[in-house]
C-alpha cells in the first residue's frame, strides 16, 4: 500500500515545501487536486524538490481542456520525473464545467470514457506505435505532425485514472482506466458493495481481472492522543463530509447505512447558508463510518485494517491542514506512512 498527501496546490514554494517534507518523512507521493488553479505546475516545483515522490492529478477536470492537452501535460511530466506520474481524470460538476470552464458537459459518463480512449490514443501516437486516429463520438483526433510530436522518452506507459462513484461511472472505470480516484466521502460499506462489484463487473466486460483496476483512496484520517489534538481535524472532517454529503446524487453513502434523510438536510442547511448548522449534522456515529480517528500509534494498523487487500494507495485528506497547524507532525505521519507502507 502506498502512502500519498493530499494538496490543494498553495503555490509553487509552498508545493515545493510540501514535497521534501514529505519526502523526508516517508510519504510515497502526493495528489494535487484542481480547484482554483490548475495543479501542473504545482506538480513540477513539487517533483523538482522531491526526486523520489510520486504524483497524480486527483482529479485533473477533463472536460475543461482537449484530450492532445491532457495528453501533451502528461507526457511531458512522465517524462521530466522519470516515469513518476499518472494521470487522474474527472468529470467535475456540470455547473462548473459550462458556466466556469465554458465546455460541454453531457452525457458526462460517455464523454469521460471517450476522453479516455481519446488519451490513450494520444499516448500511442506518441509513443510511435500508431498514426493519431481516434474517432469517438465526442473527440476526433486526426492530425499530429512530426513537428508537433512530443519527443519520444522511456516513461510512455502513462496510468490513466478517473474519479468514479455511481454504478455507470465505476463500470467504466473498470472496463478502460488503469485506476479508480475514490471519493473521500465513503464508507467500508460502499466500497464493498457498491463499488468493488460495480469494478469487476466492467473489468469481465473488458476481459481483466477486477485486481487491475488500481483504488486511490483519500481518506479523512484524523490522529491525535487527546480529544484537544484531534478537535481541530474532527471539524474539518465534518464540515467536508457534510459539504459533500448535500450533493443529492450522493444520498445513498447516508441511506445505505441507515441515515435516511441526512443529504436533503444538509441541502437546506447549505442554501440556507448554515455551514456550522451543516456541520452539526454529522453526528459521531456518521464519523465512525466516514472517517479514521485514533491515536497516534494506532493509526497505522486502523488504516490497514479497512483498506488493507482494497487500495493501491491511501491519501491523506488533511495531512497538509495538520502539518500547516503543527509544522512538528509532519514526523508522526511519517511514522505511519512507514508503517503502512512497510506493511505491504
Amino acid at each position: 500500500m502506498r502512502f500519498d498527501m493530499m494538496t490543494t496546490g498553495a503555490g509553487w514554494s509552498r508545493a515545493a515545501e510540501l514535497a521534501r517534507d514529505a519526502e523526508r518523512a516517508g510519504f510515497s507521493g502526493m495528489l494535487f487536486t484542481e480547484t482554483s488553479v490548475p495543479p501542473w505546475m504545482s506538480i513540477a516545483a513539487a517533483a523538482m524538490a522531491a526526486p523520489t515522490l510520486e504524483f497524480t492529478t486527483g482529479i485533473a477536470v477533463a472536460f475543461a481542456r482537449s484530450p492532445m492537452v491532457a495528453a501533451g501535460l502528461a507526457w511531458d511530466l512522465a517524462d521530466n520525473t522519470g516515469g513518476r506520474y499518472r494521470l487522474g481524470l474527472g468529470s467535475q460538476v456540470k455547473a462548473h464545467v459550462e458556466r466556469r470552464y465554458a465546455s460541454a458537459f453531457d452525457p458526462p459518463g460517455p464523454r469521460l470514457r471517450d476522453y479516455v480512449e481519446a488519451v490513450k490514443a494520444c499516448f500511442r501516437a506518441f509513443r510511435g506505435e500508431e498514426k493519431l486516429a481516434h474517432d469517438g463520438p465526442y473527440y476526433k483526433l486526426s492530425l499530429l505532425p512530426p513537428a508537433w510530436t512530443p519527443r519520444p522518452h522511456d516513461y510512455g506507459d502513462i496510468k490513466i485514472d478517473v474519479s468514479a462513484v455511481g454504478p455507470w461511472m465505476c463500470r467504466m472505470a473498470g472496463e478502460v482506466a488503469d485506476g479508480i480516484h475514490v471519493h473521500p466521502f465513503h464508507s467500508l460499506s460502499y466500497l464493498h458493495n457498491r463499488l468493488l462489484p460495480a469494478v469487476a463487473e466492467g473489468a469481465a466486460r473488458a476481459g481483466r481481472a477486477p485486481e487491475d483496476v488500481q483504488l486511490i483512496i483519500p481518506v479523512f484520517a484524523v490522529p491525535g492522543d487527546t480529544p484537544e489534538e484531534r478537535a481541530p481535524l474532527i471539524d474539518r472532517a465534518r464540515f467536508q463530509i457534510a459539504f459533500y454529503g448535500s450533493t443529492r446524487n450522493y444520498a445513498f453513502q447516508f441511506d445505505d447505512l441507515g441515515f435516511e434523510g441526512t443529504s436533503a438536510l444538509l441541502n437546506e442547511r447549505l442554501k440556507a447558508g448554515d455551514l456550522a448548522g451543516m456541520a452539526a449534522a454529522i453526528t459521531d456515529e456518521m464519523l465512525e463510518h466516514y472517517a479514521v480517528i485514533t491515536t497516534w500509534d494506532q493509526m497505522a494498523d486502523a488504516l490497514l485494517e479497512r483498506y488493507g487487500g482494497i487500495a493501491t494507495r491511501i491519501v491523506m485528506y488533511l495531512a497538509e491542514a495538520s502539518i500547516t497547524a503543527d509544522p512538528s507532525a509532519v514526523g508522526k505521519w511519517g511514522e505511519v506512512a512507514k508503517a503502512c507502507v512497510g506493511a505491504q
